[in-house]
């Protein structure tokens, strides 16, 4: 992915193109391709210090200087409130995007590359510099880093301070540590450059996106010092710069002493992470031999690794919601988890991730998402995590056939919620007389809400929650029949008859042709949204055929919104077709109107179901549904990744997480398995005993 000069001259349009690396904890690298941050979560070293939450922003950036006799050309960009300052965006001739992302400068005849990257599963950040110098003098170089101490939700101002930052020799090298013990930054650049100690604040730097969001938008970056290098006349040079952090002096000693402090050592870590990322797609290429591996699917399965990082509290996988600011959610990992687990061949990865919830499971509840503070218990108010843990045991068993894994870690605790479920739990979740599952507000995934209110507080009986609950069911039925408790399968199959025979009665609406959105005792919703699609979509069918045929066709007809689907058509007096302005405004508008991409997963399951998987429609729902997610939203505002959400309107501007988990996973999951058609392996036999007998 190269943009070179007529992208890069265009300061606002560039602006909007960021780039994402992960390390695997939950910390990353990031900024824009003009290397100017314009959020407050954008830094070359983020660490997680509780992986993979509470993480921190403790190098900004690297701004570089050459200096070609008398004459100082400055490459670093910083925005301030009305100005770019210095202005060395100027001098970038080419940003690119081949995996890791590279910068290339070119000063007259001089030219300075810098290439970015994070040691796999380390809070660390390399940057390699290769700089090749033509002329007939001596060239000197300076690379000033710029630091910070704060959380990635908090801004940092000089004058906020009760600390201030303390810097010591390290080796070669400096460690810089807050006087309040919050964290420790080593950096150093090997052998080769000599770092010449300052001490002083770059104040005010401005965060555009922050401030067109309402959020606090001002920064100071203090400058410890720079580290000098230099370059011989027609000599081409490579050495580079590590930042390593800790939350104390000796962890973050601890890690940097795992690094080399040789230009051969950084080498052999950036082939190290070349080749895991290669591997991720010979991973895929094993379980799908025949799979054209174009350039967009390479970009999805390596976005799909960016979301996959280790819990501390389980020594186990989990999975992040979204960068910049999301953390590990019941719900977004466990709609995920097929996409960037089963259909790339992640399938011990897929094991982890269902332990890390399990032994969290309080009250038959899977938690909503885990906090942000080590000691802080996770946050249960969900009524469909829960739910969509059933759905990815389903797809983790047609993917392997591995009951033993379920029987041995998992079937009690799924009896125990079904238990939970019945008898009746926190937030007001119970079976009702007829079989469905009644909950409280806030508790499915459209659960924005303002200061004030809810915005949809879907209160009652969602339709989606039903469907999941009775593909839960009919789970519980095939396990028990698998695990030969016969009384068990009978009973599940009948509780689950009885809520299909309820949701055909009560959730039809005859009069539009669709599901009502949500049941309850005030009667029911007739919101045309696109949560019916799920009911659509899941593998235990609720409804008939034509019923489906009937939801898929006015979904698409009516909430269609080019990345994915809406969440009111625009009709609707309540629609609101642009995500932008302050919180409130925002979270009015999230599930009003704007587009999630992740719906296009459930929706083309279910759009393909309807017509037979047959193969021209198949060649038509990747054109219409996927391949402008595909080919062309991955290169604009996340790089090589899929976003959060896009405006409702025309032309659907992305809008949130720049790299959302769901938005990759269910997009993907649906390519491979429903439009390339390359169904789970073992989903015919799993299935079988409840669908084909």
């Amino acid at each position: 992915m190269r943009l070179g000069r007529s992208v890069l001259s265009n300061v606002n349009e560039a602006l909007r193109r960021e780039w994402i690396v992960t390390n695997g904890l939950g910390g990353y690298t990031s900024s824009t391709i003009l290397g100017i941050n314009t959020r407050k979560y954008h830094g070359l070293l983020i660490a997680a210090f509780n992986p993979p939450v509470n993480r921190w922003v403790l190098l900004t950036k690297l701004d570089e200087e050459i200096k070609i006799g008398n004459k100082t050309y400055a490459l670093g960009a910083n925005e301030f409130r009305d100005v770019i300052h210095p202005e060395g965006h100027r001098f970038l001739s080419d940003f690119i995007l081949d995996s890791l992302p590279t910068y290339k400068y070119a000063v007259d005849s001089v030219r300075l590359q810098k290439t970015i990257f994070m040691p796999h599963r380390k809070n660390a950040t390399i940057v390699i510099y290769e700089v090749s110098n033509p002329l007939d003098k001596r060239l000197s170089i300076r690379v000033s880093p710029l630091v910070n101490s704060r959380h990635i939700y908090h801004i940092t101002t000089k004058e906020r301070l009760a600390w201030r930052f303390i810097q010591k020799r390290y080796g070669k090298g400096v460690i810089i540590q807050p006087s309040a013990p919050l964290s420790a930054l080593i950096m150093s650049s090997g052998n080769d450059g000599a770092f010449v100690e300052e001490n002083w604040w770059i104040k005010r730097v401005f965060f555009r996106t922050d401030a067109s969001r309402n959020e606090s938008s001002i920064d100071d970056y203090f400058r410890p010092g720079f580290f000098r290098f230099s370059v011989d006349p027609k000599e081409k040079k490579r050495f580079f710069v590590l930042a390593a952090a800790g939350k104390s002096e000796e962890e973050a000693q601890s890690l940097f002493s795992y690094f080399g402090q040789e230009m051969e050592d950084i080498d052999l870590l950036y082939r190290q992470e070349l080749e895991r990322r290669e591997g991720l797609l010979e991973e895929v290429r094993e379980h799908h031999a025949d799979l054209e591996m174009e350039d967009w699917l390479k970009w999805l399965i390596q976005a799909a690794d960016s979301f996959i990082v280790k819990r501390a509290s389980t020594g186990k996988k989990s999975v992040i919601a979204g960068y910049h600011w999301f953390d590990d959610w019941g719900r977004d990992s466990l709609i995920s988890l097929p996409g960037l687990t089963l259909v790339t061949g992640r399938f011990k990865d897929a094991r982890e991730i269902l332990l890390t919830f399990e032994r969290y499971c309080q009250n038959g509840i899977i938690p909503n998402r885990f906090s942000d503070k080590a000691e802080d218990e996770p946050i249960y108010n969900t009524v469909d995590a829960t739910l969509w843990f059933f759905n990815a045991v389903l797809q983790y068993l047609k993917y392997t056939g591995d009951f033993e894994f379920v029987q041995e870690n998992l079937w009690e605790t799924l009896i125990e919620i079904i238990d939970h479920h019945v008898e009746g739990t926190i937030f007001g979740i119970h079976m009702e007389e007829d079989g469905l599952i009644a909950h409280g507000s806030q508790l499915t995934w459209m659960d924005g809400a303002t200061i004030d209110r809810f915005v949809t507080p879907r209160n009652g009986k969602a339709v989606e929650i039903q469907a999941l609950w009775y593909n839960a069911l009919k789970l519980m039925q095939l396990l028990a029949k698998n695990f030969n408790h016969e009384d068990k399968a009978e009973k599940y199959h009948d509780m689950a008859e009885k809520v299909r025979e309820s949701f055909s009665q009560k959730f039809w609406n005859p009069k539009k042709g669709f599901l009502f959105d949500v049941v309850s005792e005030d009667g029911a919703d007739s919101s045309l949204r696109p949560n019916q699609v799920i009911a659509a979509s899941l593998d235990f069918p609720i409804l008939d055929r034509g019923r489906e045929e009937k939801i898929v066709e006015i979904v698409w007809k009516e909430l269609w919104g080019k990345y994915g689907l809406k969440t009111l058509p625009n009709d609707d007096l309540r629609y609101i077709g642009e995500y932008i302005g302050d919180r409130g405004h925002r979270d009015s508008a999230y599930h009003n109107g704007t587009v999630w991409a992740w719906l296009i997963g459930p929706f083309t399951s279910a759009f393909l179901k309807t017509k037979n998987h047959e193969a021209h429609w198949r060649n038509f729902g990747f054109k219409k549904f996927l391949q402008p997610l595909f080919r062309e939203e991955i290169y604009r505002a996340g790089l090589g990744t899929v976003g959060e959400i896009f405006d409702g309107n025309e032309p659907h501007i992305s809008r949130g997480c720049i790299a959302q988990a769901w938005s990759v996973a269910e997009p993907l999951r649906a390519y491979v398995e429903d439009v390339a058609l390359k169904r789970p392996p073992h989903e015919r036999k799993v299935l079988e005993t409840l669908i084909y007998s």
